[in-house]
Formats: C-alpha cells, sequence, structure tokens
C-alpha cells in the first residue's frame, strides 16, 4: 500500500521561495503519475501541478506557471515542488497524490493516494 507523506510547509514572506516534498513508502514513487494539489477550507481541492510517471510530462495551473517547477527524485523516491515569488494568494494546504499511470494528470477524482497536507502561509 502506497504512503505518501508532505513536508517542506510553513510561513514565507511574500516573494519568498518553499520546496515542498512528497516521500513514498510502500511503493516506488516512478511507478504513478504524481500531483501536488492545494485546498483552502470550504473549497474543492484543485490541481496545481502534476508529473507523469515517466517524469516526461508535467502540467501546471495558470497560477503556478513560471513560479512552482515540479520534478522527481527517484535515488530518493520523492517528488518536489519547488516555489518561488510566493504570494498571499498561494496559502492553502498542499497535498501529494498519487495515481496509476495511463490516467489524466492532475485529475481529482482518478487519484487515489492522498498525503496528510502540509500548510503553506504567504503573509508579510
Amino acid at each position: 500500500q502506497l504512503q505518501l507523506v508532505e513536508s517542506g510547509g510553513g510561513l514565507v514572506h511574500p516573494g519568498g521561495s518553499l520546496r515542498l516534498s512528497c516521500a513514498a513508502s510502500g511503493s516506488t514513487l516512478d511507478h504513478y503519475n504524481i500531483g501536488w494539489f492545494r485546498q483552502a477550507p470550504g473549497k474543492e481541492r484543485e490541481g496545481v501541478s502534476c508529473i507523469s510517471s515517466s517524469g516526461g510530462t508535467t502540467t501546471y495551473a495558470d497560477s503556478a506557471k513560471g513560479r512552482f517547477t515540479i520534478s522527481r527524485d527517484n535515488a530518493k523516491n520523492t517528488v518536489v515542488l519547488q516555489m518561488h515569488s510566493l504570494k498571499p494568494e498561494d496559502t492553502d494546504v498542499y497535498y501529494c497524490g498519487a495515481s496509476p499511470p495511463g490516467r489524466r494528470l492532475c485529475a481529482l477524482e482518478e487519484t487515489d493516494y492522498w498525503g496528510q497536507g502540509t500548510q503553506v502561509t504567504v503573509s508579510s
């Protein structure tokens, strides 16, 4: 059974950077498409950035383009979301999700496994 654990969230000033990591146990992450999602209280979870199992395809929400980068570190069995130029509107709980290859990237309803989330707060 795949288990995901997010880390790297925290409080950062506007314009700052954070590096979120999604670590896995029970399986290797390169067997799965991996996505980073965000969710605010009372709102639907939404995709931020996703990467295919091969690493050959990545997607970004419009709000993330040019500021966030998703990448795999297969040696460490992690997927990293590097976030730069953070804005107050990036504040949310960020979740790592995994789905089998062949499913649509960043499709909430096609994601089988979830981590517990990590809080990102951007505030001065």
